[in-house]
């Protein structure tokens, strides 16, 4: 490889398939505020970061927005229950430790996009046990805004000292496509449980494992 390349990998849903404990997450944060979470309303805002998706839910329920402090406290108690069980039976997502590292091998530069805190990110990086693979690692607590807005990833690009047009995102939800195609990179979708290969279809490829990916195919992606 003549030129560095760069690969930011979303976390949830990418590189830990994590959908079925965020769902329960929700759904107890639901019932302890009096809310019903359905699986409809979580599949639309899986990927968002939680301020919108509390501001979201408490509007359509007929209440009143969350103040700064509660939108703080409801945050913190869903990512716990979210710790909680995922820990039960952590799921790392097929194909994902293999493809790092081939990258690796590949002399690809490697990074975290993601808009998870960082208590959460640590924690699952720390079960894949790849931490080491990656250069860079930004959350959501390193941007103003989250996904849909490219701030991630423009971010990671940065960190990783390559220019947008040099970096590939590996997602699996819409937001995060958004964001990749607001920060002028290209795409793969990964559409893993929750999403549908219609919603992602703005990305430059989908697949349906990350067993499908490997250094070459990501890097015809990133050749004019």
């Amino acid at each position: 490889m003549h030129q560095t390349l760069g690969a930011i990998f979303d976390l949830d849903g990418t590189l830990v398939d994590s959908c079925r404990a965020h769902e329960r997450a929700w759904r107890e944060l639901g019932e302890s505020v009096g809310i019903e979470v359905t699986r409809a309303f979580f599949l639309e805002h899986f990927g968002r970061p939680n301020r919108p998706i509390l501001d979201s839910l408490f509007r359509r329920a007929g209440r009143a927005a969350p103040t700064a402090g509660e939108l703080e406290e409801f945050g913190a108690i869903k990512e716990a229950t979210f710790r909680r069980v995922i820990d039960q039976d952590f799921p790392p997502m097929p194909g994902g430790s293999a493809l790092l590292h081939s990258l690796r091998k590949a002399g690809w530069r490697l990074a975290i996009g993601s808009s998870a805190p960082p208590v959460n990110v640590d924690f699952m990086l720390g079960h894949l046990g790849c931490r080491a693979l990656f250069d860079a690692i930004v959350t959501g607590h390193c941007v103003e805004r989250g996904k849909p807005h490219p701030d991630v990833f423009t971010e990671a690009a940065r960190r990783l000292g390559l220019a947008a047009d040099r970096c590939v995102v590996i997602e699996d939800a819409a937001p995060g496509i958004e964001a990749a195609i607001a920060a002028g990179m290209r795409s793969v979708a990964l559409c893993s449980e929750g999403h549908t290969v219609e919603e992602l279809s703005r990305a430059s490829l989908v697949v349906h494992h990350l067993d499908a990916l490997s250094p070459s195919l990501l890097q015809s992606l990133l050749t004019p």
